[in-house]
């Protein structure tokens, strides 16, 4: 019976000796290190798209009512960008003086208030709508020549 028992007794040891050896392989690594490089790439800003509305309110005159003019800030790019800035002043729609057919009335018989809008990030895509109120200054001149007049704005969004 000796022999049964050293048998099976060398037979645990050697499974137990097996699994334990394995399992240990199990833990052993290679240790290493590399070194690679990627790109990215960035956009580049976009125009911001402005758009007004036809003024609301009574026609102006000397000395007369406000209008209030409505316009958006839209942002076109695929990224958020900061608006920081809306200057709007009487002159034609590319940004040149204003001089009105009629002789007479210029942009000085106009008083622009400062716009209304929320600054800060437009989302891509967003907008941001803003007003100004506008009024015809009552001055000591005649100022016929204003009568029926259409007065453009030009606004820089930045």
């Amino acid at each position: 019976m000796r022999s049964k028992v050293t048998r099976r007794g060398m037979v645990v040891v050697a499974t137990v000796a097996t699994l334990v050896v394995g399992g240990g392989l199990a833990y052993a690594y290679w240790s290493s290190t590399g070194v690679g490089s990627g790109l990215a790439s960035t956009g580049t800003s976009s125009t911001f798209v402005v758009a007004s509305s036809p003024p609301t309110g009574l026609p102006l005159t000397p000395g007369g009512p406000t209008q209030n003019v409505a316009f958006t800030v839209t942002n076109p790019s695929s990224g958020t960008q900061t608006l920081s800035s809306v200057v709007i002043t009487v002159a034609n729609t590319d940004g040149t003086p204003w001089a009105p057919v009629v002789t007479g009335c210029s942009a000085l018989d106009y008083t622009l208030g400062t716009p209304a809008i929320t600054y800060g990030p437009i989302l891509s895509a967003g907008v941001a709508n803003g007003s100004v109120t506008i009024t015809m200054n009552n001055l000591l001149s005649n100022q016929d020549a204003c009568k029926g007049v259409t007065v453009p704005l030009y606004i820089v969004a930045s």
